[in-house]
């Protein structure tokens, strides 16, 4: 694996730092979310509405600038785990699965968690995902609870 560099796309606040990131992470964040725009302009006015709810996304970047994944995340309290980072979105471009991209992503949100506080780093993950779960329990996650989801059809 060639050496990645981890960036923060958005800064504390959830403005767009690195617009250039920002673009270059949608084909990737699109092979998690294919619902997600397909065009840059869609996509970044999207997820610009996102970082404003406290959303932050840093990406893992390769020697030539291309991205190799990101993680879009939060930190928020809650009643039950008191101060968490949330991960949202974990993504590796299929290319480079495998290969350590989503562990140093995962470290880096970890970091971030500590730093910030947090006494635990949480994330969902769809039940087809298997690979994705054979790294969240390398990584020391373990399975907590059920998520459940009721469409609003007429919201």
């Amino acid at each position: 694996m060639s050496a990645l560099t981890l960036c923060a796309v958005t800064d504390a606040a959830g403005q767009v730092a690195r617009p250039d990131l920002l673009a270059a992470a949608l084909p990737v964040h699109r092979q998690l979310r294919p619902g997600l725009p397909a065009t840059e302009a869609a996509y970044v006015e999207k997820m610009q509405r996102i970082f404003g709810y406290g959303a932050r996304m840093v990406v893992a970047c390769l020697p030539d600038g291309k991205v190799a994944g990101l993680a879009l995340y939060r930190v928020y309290e809650n009643t039950y785990e008191d101060l968490r980072l949330y991960i949202d979105d974990l993504v590796t471009d299929e290319a480079q699965r495998s290969m350590g991209v989503g562990s140093q992503l995962l470290e880096q949100c970890e970091t971030l968690a500590r730093v910030n506080g947090c006494r635990y780093l949480v994330l969902d993950s769809g039940t087809w995902r298997t690979q994705a779960h054979k790294l969240y329990f390398r990584q020391g996650f373990t399975i907590s609870s059920f998520h459940f989801t009721k469409p609003l059809l007429d919201a």
